[in-house]
């Protein structure tokens, strides 16, 4: 004989616990997110920044939430943490992007200059992090100044230069077809620092571009300037590290930090003569933090 049981109400097991997003929960994201896209705010500074953080790690479900915000405002994540604060970038369709030929007309009036702009913020990432292992480190701080840049550039010019003439290439194109130039050709024919009347730095030299990649970065947060010693010395920040750690891919970044032209010894990079590695070409038009 079988015993037919029945279930109470009270017996029947209960629906899991609602998880519906408030109001206030979605305003909080997005305050999170709003707070990212304040690179220069450190999260030390403000006590409503440091709570979203915690909670952003302590609750999976806001966590979420906040890069639901984000991914809905066409921005990536890199990394969320009390160093970084919500460190973001925008993805290429993003209303955030910023593309290197927005950024040179912005700069200059010759929009053959985006090619010096875009390879002045792909050396400033390859001397600030000139080997593999100072990315993964979240503890290294690298340095550049102007100055520092604009000879790595011209070293790595030579090099290319020198290993043209191995081939057998032209090494001196028609200077009215710039389309026919690789970015390195065009840097090495213009004045380093050129001269104005009241002294100023001229902005189509390449030191003038290299500050303004400069101080695009520190305005950006992604670089502190320490002080005016060659052409103005800046310093590293956690931000900066994860934009260029996420695009350690870009083949050019990569082919120009291989030059071999930047040794490293105490956390300082410092200029020597290149030795031979594999042929290598630099991509044009092709910059950091931009979007081509």
């Amino acid at each position: 004989m079988t015993e037919h049981v029945e279930w109470s109400e009270a017996e029947t097991p209960a629906p899991p616990a609602s998880t519906a997003v408030t109001p206030a929960d979605a305003a909080d994201a997005a305050r999170l997110v709003a707070f990212g896209l304040q690179p220069k705010l450190a999260p030390a500074r403000d006590q409503e920044y440091t709570e979203l953080l915690r909670r952003y790690r302590e609750d999976p479900a806001f966590a979420r939430l906040a890069d639901a915000v984000a991914a809905g405002l066409g921005l990536i994540v890199l990394e969320v943490s009390p160093r970084a604060g919500m460190a973001v970038t925008a993805a290429e369709d993003s209303v955030f992007a910023v593309r290197m030929g927005d950024y040179a007309r912005r700069t200059a009036a010759d929009s053959g200059d985006r090619f010096l702009h875009g390879l002045a913020h792909l050396a400033i990432a390859a001397l600030a992090f000139p080997r593999p292992e100072d990315l993964a480190d979240d503890s290294y701080i690298g340095r550049v100044t102007v100055n520092g840049v604009d000879a790595f550039v011209r070293q790595a010019c030579r090099r290319l230069e020198e290993r043209a003439e191995e081939r057998g290439e032209n090494t001196d194109p028609a200077t009215d077809a710039p389309g026919l130039e690789a970015a390195w050709r065009i840097w090495a024919r213009r004045s380093a620092t050129g001269a104005t009347k009241d002294a100023r730095r001229p902005a189509a030299s390449t030191t003038g571009i290299v500050a303004k990649a400069l101080a695009f970065l520190t305005d950006s947060g992604f670089l502190q300037r320490t002080g005016d010693d060659n052409g103005g010395t800046y310093r590293t920040t956690a931000r900066y590290q994860l934009q260029v750690r996420d695009m350690a891919s870009n083949a050019a970044l990569a082919e120009l930090s291989e030059l071999g032209v930047v040794p490293v010894t105490d956390g300082t990079a410092t200029l020597l003569p290149a030795e031979d590695t594999d042929d290598l070409d630099l991509v044009a038009d092709a910059g950091l933090p931009f979007h081509s």
